[in-house]
């Protein structure tokens, strides 16, 4: 496996075929296994004895999932959670304690903010909210006490880009992980720990999925961290279904594929985007007028599936644009073969208050499009439909 590339190991790893030799991966739904004797019972639960022990925290479907995405991401282990945002709490709940500092990017989904803010923060967790860039905020945010660095690149909405190797080396001087969701690449398009990174985060029910089927996440990264991640999972159970895990599975075989389909659909809508006289900016990294393009062309492999842009106007004239679609669904998932529209300001990141969504750049007329695999000029005449009606 090691000498295979990446596409390869996307359809073969992962793979333990059981006795009857079935070629697709089998499910395994049960929640319970069977043991040889009480003896062989006793050493599985004191971890003598690699092998299942309760799908809580061991599943062989699930298992070829970990091991599949892990050596998509090069990564030494992986942990599969219920959600990508169980995959975050997980995280934290394992490698922090009461006291410790988070920097934290304010350019992150709505809810994992939510997530640092109120529930972290009620257990004693210090958090700080800074720009994703310059590293230099970072720097300046700082404190003897901070653990964790985390971060979204590209960021949702606004595909804002890091340069993790400087936040890798930022992170390692002061004794802290940086912690990278790779949601909006995949590891099609990116491999953060390749750049330093500790930890990888993925919601696994946007691009690892690929058709809007299932909710999961991941945790990537050394076994040591992992092993710390999954001994949370196995106490307090935020786990991946047998049956999720599967169809995650077959989500990959295709990623490469789909990845450079959005990327090139989105490359298109946005350069047609920004010539549009109803269209105020464009957000993603593909255009060369981005601030983060040519530290994207170092880092990814392609600009991914998802843009945002500003109409001209406010809310009245974003609204006017989305409920004027009729292609597009309106909902605030990703990483579908159909394209999604969604307006931040009012959904994903409709919880934090009016004066963090400015300070993050999510303006009222801002709109996120998450490019799916329809035809790249009907999605042009699905929007033009809205914007063309603002002049």
């Amino acid at each position: 496996m090691d000498e295979l590339h990446w596409q390869s190991l996307a359809v073969r790893s992962g793979i333990s075929r059981s006795p009857e030799g079935e070629h697709s991966e089998a499910l395994f739904m049960t929640s319970s296994y069977v043991f040889d004797s009480a003896e062989h019972a006793a050493a599985r639960f004191a971890g003598d004895d690699p092998g299942n022990v309760y799908s809580r925290y061991t599943n062989p479907t699930v298992r070829g999932f970990e091991d599949r995405l892990a050596a998509l991401e090069g990564a030494e282990a992986c942990v599969a959670t219920a959600s990508g945002m169980s995959a975050i709490l997980s995280t934290c709940m394992a490698l922090l304690k009461a006291g410790d500092h988070v920097v934290c990017s304010r350019d992150v989904f709505g809810t994992t903010r939510t997530l640092f803010a109120k529930y972290m923060a009620n257990f004693g967790v210090e958090v700080s909210f800074v720009p994703l860039l310059p590293v230099d905020g970072w720097r300046a945010a700082m404190q003897d006490n901070t653990k964790l660095l985390y971060l979204e690149t590209p960021s949702n909405p606004l595909c804002e880009v890091a340069d993790m190797q400087s936040m890798a080396t930022l992170a390692q001087s002061a004794g802290a992980l940086l912690v990278v969701d790779n949601c909006f690449c995949s590891p099609a398009l990116q491999q953060p720990l390749a750049f330093g990174a500790d930890i990888v985060i993925h919601s696994a029910t946007k691009y690892l999925d690929g058709q809007g089927r299932c909710v999961g996440g991941a945790v990537l990264g050394s076994q040591h961290l992992m092993e710390q991640v999954l001994g949370f999972l196995r106490s307090c159970g935020p786990t991946m279904s047998a049956f999720n895990a599967w169809v995650f599975l077959k989500g990959l075989e295709t990623l490469s594929l789909r990845m450079e389909a959005h990327s090139a659909s989105a490359m298109q809508l946005a350069t047609w985007l920004q010539a549009h006289p109803q269209v105020e900016a464009v957000f993603y990294a593909g255009l060369e007028s981005h601030p983060g393009h040519a530290l994207a062309k170092k880092q990814q492999s392609a600009f991914g599936g998802v843009l945002s842009f500003r109409v001209r106007g406010a809310q009245a004239e974003a609204w006017q644009v989305i409920d004027a679609t009729r292609l597009m669904s309106l909902t605030a998932n990703l990483g579908d073969a159909k394209t999604t529209i969604v307006h931040p300001a009012t959904t994903t990141h409709s919880r934090i208050s009016a004066e963090e969504r400015l300070e993050a750049g999510i303006t009222d007329n801002l709109i996120r499009v998450a490019v799916g695999l329809e035809n790249i000029e009907d999605l042009k005449a699905d929007l033009a439909r809205g914007l063309d009606s603002l002049g």
